[in-house]
């Protein structure tokens, strides 16, 4: 049997076989996703960021025990950062989960981020993609907690929450560094902590400064203005509340039509993203030998830009 079949049967083991397949980027990944990708389109994909410490993955492991009592089907990716002396990750956040782990409507991924910037890893896409077609209604994507660099979950996710937590010395920051731009719902967790307020009043009036328009859930569908909740994820304080955010939230993507302009550009993005690395392997290989090397050469002795070299690369012939 197809991997893909296997997986569309609801076995376990072979959709963990074909994530890892299209992690590693072999062939049979990619024919195993290609067999899931028309049966996709349909999960709801939550984007969970912030900075380090703010309690992510307890947030997580709570916002699921929610949405599964709610009778949803969820899949968790959890990108860990890469350990960058043997290339793996801790992979953490699979342990704090543990207790889901017995759920069969609970499917929890750990992937290292090999080095990916923007809090992803270049492969969540894919696996997102495949949870997608494998049939779960919600995909929680968890990244690695890296701030303000983390604006690549707006292009993965329909809803993203920002999570930030009091005593990080992040308020200013975060009004600065346009990380709240990306956010669909505003979380401080951690909020029976010393300096919860303050937290809250800082990032009340950055909304205020930012948005006109009063909350989504009283204004038309056109407008959304994130809400901004507070929860002590270790208690299961606020969770439903914030599942209930994430609910309008959806409902407002489908009857502004936002959802759908949301999903073009995370395709046209997937599709660039795809064509890039298809078409420089190509070049490699179509190159004759020694010419990247000696590309690279000239980019290292500071000769040529990293553009002019390119430029050269695609143009080799004599000037």
């Amino acid at each position: 049997m197809e991997l893909a079949d296997a997986v569309l049967a609801g076995d376990r083991l072979a959709l963990a076989r074909l994530l890892t397949r299209i992690e590693n980027g072999d062939s049979e990944g990619q024919r195993g996703l290609a067999g899931l990708y028309p049966q996709g389109g349909r999960a709801h994909r939550i984007g969970i960021t912030g900075p380090p410490g703010t309690g992510k993955s307890t947030l997580v492991n709570e916002l699921a025990k929610v949405l599964r009592a709610g009778g949803e089907s969820v899949a968790v990716v959890a990108v860990d950062p890469t350990s960058p002396f043997s290339g793996g990750a801790i992979l953490g956040d699979r342990i704090r989960m543990r207790d889901l782990s017995g759920d069969p409507g609970v499917f929890i991924r750990s992937m290292a981020s090999r080095g990916a910037l923007g809090g992803l890893s270049r492969a969540t896409g894919e696996v997102v993609e495949a949870l997608d077609g494998a049939g779960f209604q919600t995909i929680l994507i968890e990244t690695v907690g890296a701030g303000q660099a983390e604006v690549d979950i707006a292009r993965a996710a329909q809803t993203t929450v920002v999570v930030e937590a009091p005593g990080l010395g992040d308020d200013i920051q975060a009004i600065k560094a346009g990380i709240l731009e990306i956010a669909d719902v505003l979380v401080v967790n951690k909020a029976d902590l010393p300096g919860a307020e303050a937290s809250l009043s800082a990032l009340r009036t950055t909304l205020e400064f930012a948005y006109s328009a009063p909350p989504a859930s009283d204004s038309a569908p056109g407008i959304w203005t994130p809400p901004l909740l507070s929860t002590v994820a270790l208690r299961g304080e606020g969770v439903p509340e914030l599942a209930a955010a994430i609910h309008r939230h959806r409902s407002y993507l489908q009857e502004s039509g936002e959802g759908q302009r949301r999903d073009q550009r995370r395709s046209q993005g997937e599709l660039e993203a795809a064509l890039r690395d298809l078409l420089i392997a190509q070049l490699k290989q179509q190159l004759p030998d020694g010419h990247f090397e000696s590309a690279l050469d000239e980019v290292l002795a500071r000769r040529q830009t990293p553009r002019q070299a390119a430029e050269r690369l695609l143009d080799p012939s004599p000037a």
